[in-house]
């Protein structure tokens, strides 16, 4: 039976998951792939946190050259996390010969050509499995099993943070601040939820999914990016009574030689699969022009399903090494030459306007958007629910550009009877 040395960057815990998972499930993996994994050193400043299992102290390390130098250790699994220690421990694994394993999205998505390029110039893998979906094994179906496509279009709920948050304030009536403090005490969300509910993350994940579904690299600071903090319990709830539900979409589409790509909250229709992903479950939906549509569903973070993934990957590696065939020789193709990425291209969107509740406001409103070239596909006013004299009114339009629509909502707002623009949420779905 073949031995395999692994050296493990960070035990944090994904790294804690990674090591347990490995441990717990060691015969069934022998069993499948007649290979023995073990992780024979560590690279960890806390050596001695508590972290729930047990690990010998001769295996934790300071100094990556105990990992790196080490003729014994094979495979290199990246879990510390950030974008450039994380990147140069990657670079001097892989150039001193190591297979590399990670679930880092952020360096990926900021570092990813340069990753594979050293992979390639130094014949070893890279792999990346868990940087996207956590325990869903979308990377290689995208790059394998779903390799005859042609793709056109790729939607994911890839952020469990935003997706709990907005299943709670959409089944409970919660209001953002208060789910937000449940979802942190639950383990959901970071005491710095910055990157999760700003949208960062799931930016980091789209760029990932873009190089490989459309060959297009974009770094995470060029795609049009907003998070959930500005979504309300009335988007919530008028959305519901438009039949739609409101999701943190990572979205990226063909359209003709262009390629549109954004990370923005969207009102999904809710007979759309998407729109049943609740709680901390990710999804992502895919068409292909010959499998036509499929979706991926499972948890996407957590230490267990992400060490799924990370062990997957370290498993088909190590297959490789057996078969003499470990090494990567492509590039993901660059089709930046082909497709030209333009953001957020043309979308429908929900404006909710809060307004004087008096005759011809909605005449003048629907003036000046058609002024504009923007059409309307509903438009819904609700009585007041206070003693104010304002009143919410919410038009849906059918498909325009931000850019005209922000022209028209900047008229709009001048108008007296105008008391403000509370909310413009992109509207998922063709008319």
């Amino acid at each position: 039976m073949k031995t395999i040395k692994i050296g493990l960057l960070g035990m944090g815990n994904i790294g804690t998951g990674t090591y347990q998972a490995l441990e717990m499930n060691h015969n069934k993996i022998i069993e499948a792939s007649g290979i023995s994994f073990e992780i024979t050193r560590i690279l960890e400043k806390d050596v001695f946190r508590k972290r729930g299992i047990e690990v010998p102290a001769s295996k934790f390390t300071q100094n990556p050259d105990d990992i790196f130098l080490d003729p014994e250790i094979q495979i290199v699994i990246e879990l510390l996390g950030g974008v450039q220690f994380a990147t140069e421990m990657m670079m001097r694994a892989l150039q001193n010969g190591k297979h590399v394993v990670t679930a880092n999205k952020a360096a990926l998505a900021v570092n990813g050509t340069l990753l594979r390029k050293t992979a390639i110039e130094n014949k070893v893998m890279l792999r990346y499995e868990a940087s996207v979906g956590g325990g869903i094994p979308i990377i290689n179906a995208l790059t394998q099993a779903l390799l005859a496509n042609e793709f056109e279009e790729i939607l994911g709920i890839v952020n469990g943070t935003t997706n709990y948050i907005l299943t709670q304030m959409s089944e409970y009536g919660l209001d953002y601040d208060s789910v937000l403090k449940t979802a942190q005490a639950k383990g959901f969300a970071e005491a710095d939820p910055t990157a999760d509910v700003e949208g960062h993350d799931v930016a980091n994940k789209l760029s990932i999914l873009m190089s490989l579904v459309f060959g297009v690299t974009v770094p995470p600071s060029e795609i049009p990016t907003e998070g959930i903090t500005r979504i309300s319990k009335d988007d919530i709830d008028f959305a519901a009574q438009f039949g739609y539900k409101i999701k943190l979409l990572a979205t990226a589409r063909k359209v003709g030689d262009e390629l549109e790509g954004h990370v923005q909250p969207a009102l999904v229709p809710i007979e759309h699969p998407l729109a049943s992903v609740s709680n901390e479950f990710n999804a992502i939906f895919v068409r292909g022009n010959a499998v036509d549509d499929l979706m991926f569903y499972g948890k996407g973070a957590g230490p267990l399903p992400t060490a799924s993934a990370v062990l997957g990957d370290t498993i088909e590696i190590g297959k490789d090494i057996v078969k003499g065939s470990a090494f990567d020789n492509r590039m993901i193709t660059d089709l930046s030459h082909k497709l030209k990425f333009i953001g957020e291209g043309l979308n429908m969107y929900y404006v909710r306007l809060i307004t004087d509740d008096v005759p011809g406001v909605l005449g003048k409103v629907s003036t000046a958007l058609g002024d504009h070239g923007i059409s309307i596909q509903t438009v819904m006013q609700r009585p007041k629910t206070t003693d104010s004299t304002a009143v919410p009114v919410i038009y849906i339009m059918h498909a325009v550009t931000r850019s005209r629509l922000n022209e028209a909502l900047d008229e709009i707002a001048r108008f007296p009877f105008i008391h403000s623009i509370d909310s413009i949420i992109r509207v998922e779905g063709k008319e």
